[in-house]
């Protein structure tokens, strides 16, 4: 049934309205949405009333928590979503769970429980929303251990294209859990969900900062841990030109690094013999890497926090060897115009989870990611072409597809939305997006199109 938004505890906006522009900030700035209204919804209630509005309108509707991976702007046929304001966490301690609403960040989910000696399996940057990086099924660096964060969703509140707020579980609506567990927001707007946790109060980790010169010997060394790494222990390595600013620590400034990543859920010790080859391949400039509390999880990484816009590509790779890391050495260097990261997979990953969900490329042995260096006005051609360049020559160790959540740019296409599913999982997506959504109401996003609207891609 059709609703009016007056009574929506939440600012409604439109374009010309104070506070539009505030209302629809984001992190990442390459896609900018201009949606004919904007709702600022306060809670579930907001975001059911949202959606009758708009589809009594034949609107579409667009969801933006955080705005780290926008693909499709929001334009003047779109009603816009945007669920910061939605940031509580409820936790249980005894059950090891936790109720986390849909514009809640893992900076607010961490301080929650980490008191209680608990951990969510949240992603590298704590700063990004909890349930979108969920859905996308969000790779982080407790992964190898416990697997993708999709995986351990217990229950979804969701509102759906009809205009019904639903539970969603294994055994009620399941086709809904299936395929939003992985396959994103196609099929409904979620409110909250229930996540398990896992008991862990410290790791074991942060940065091994080489000179780029060392980068083969790095990579190659890194390579071996990799293979040797028990599950509790992730690995990953970024090639970057070090900005030369005050928050850089001196060591680095204006220098072209391997930086290291490492982080252990388990023994420090066992730990330090993973990563002892990669030691003993060169000198690093700066290590950082200490016991830490969990909620300084974030600061292995230190993913940049300042919206900008980015100009990002990526590839799962199927297998990872030596020529591999020679091709991408090929294009990284202290004259490239972005930064290539590099993240191994495998373990509890590569593992079906006890509730099959739709999250693509678990068998995956890493995924590379690449990021041109910001410009003020936005994506740089040429940045772009080398950044494809990089990911041609990867062509065979992949099947030319990413991870979901790892898609983010206008240059988003249909093919690559399709390519971060293998064929069964991509049917089945389809079948229950044409049974919920047959009118593709849910479409800003990666797009999962229903039957009737599915193109070639």
């Amino acid at each position: 049934m059709a609703e009016d938004l007056d009574r929506v505890a939440g600012p409604v906006l439109r374009p010309g309205d104070d506070g539009y522009d505030a209302e629809l900030a984001g992190f990442d700035l390459s896609v900018r949405p201009h949606p004919a209204v904007v709702v600022g919804a306060a809670g579930a209630a907001d975001v059911l009333a949202a959606v009758r509005h708009a589809t009594a309108r034949g609107l579409a509707v667009g969801v933006q928590a955080t705005g780290h991976g926008p693909t499709v702007p929001a334009g003047d046929d779109t009603l816009l979503i945007t669920t910061r304001r939605m940031d509580g966490v409820r936790v249980d301690p005894v059950a090891r769970t936790a109720w986390i609403e849909a514009g809640a960040t893992w900076e607010h989910v961490l301080p929650a429980v980490a008191p209680h000696g608990l951990a969510p399996l949240l992603g590298s940057a704590p700063g990004v929303g909890a349930v979108s990086y969920t859905l996308g099924g969000g790779l982080g660096e407790l992964g190898r251990r416990w697997g993708f964060a999709a995986d351990h969703v217990r229950r979804l509140e969701v509102v759906t294209a009809d205009g019904v707020a639903r539970t969603a579980t294994a055994d009620e609506h399941p086709d809904l859990f299936w395929a939003l567990r992985g396959g994103g927001g196609n099929v409904g707007v979620v409110t909250r969900m229930e996540i398990d946790l896992v008991p862990l109060r410290e790791v074991y980790g942060g940065g091994l900062f080489f000179p780029g010169e060392d980068a083969e010997p790095v990579l190659t060394a890194l390579l071996a841990a990799g293979r040797a790494a028990p599950d509790e222990v992730t690995l990953s390595v970024a090639l970057m030109t070090f900005p030369d600013v005050p928050a850089v620590p001196a060591a680095l400034r204006g220098l072209w690094c391997a930086d290291v990543r490492v982080c252990s859920s388990g023994d420090s010790g066992k730990c330090e013999d993973v990563i002892a080859p990669v030691r003993a391949a060169a000198a690093p400039l700066v290590d950082t890497i200490r016991t830490m509390p969990v909620t300084d999880i974030g600061t292995i990484h230190n993913d940049p926090v300042t919206p900008l816009a980015t100009n990002s590509r990526s590839l799962a790779l199927h297998r990872l060897d030596e020529d591999a890391l020679a091709a991408i050495l090929r294009h990284a260097g202290p004259d490239a115009p972005f930064l290539v990261e590099l993240r191994l997979m495998g373990g509890a990953l590569a593992r079906p989870p006890a509730v099959a969900n739709a999250v693509g490329h678990r068998d995956a042995a890493a995924t590379v990611y690449t990021t041109a260096h910001p410009h003020p006005t936005g994506p740089n051609t040429s940045d772009t072409a080398a950044e494809q360049a990089l990911l041609d020559d990867l062509g065979p160790w992949s099947d030319g597809g990413a991870l979901v959540n790892f898609l983010a740019g206008a240059h988003v296409s249909a093919s690559d939305v399709r390519a971060a599913f293998d064929t069964a999982t991509w049917d089945r997506l389809v079948a229950v997006k044409t049974t919920r959504d047959p009118a593709n109401v849910f479409r800003i996003n990666h797009n999962v199109p229903p039957r009737t609207l599915e193109e070639s891609p």
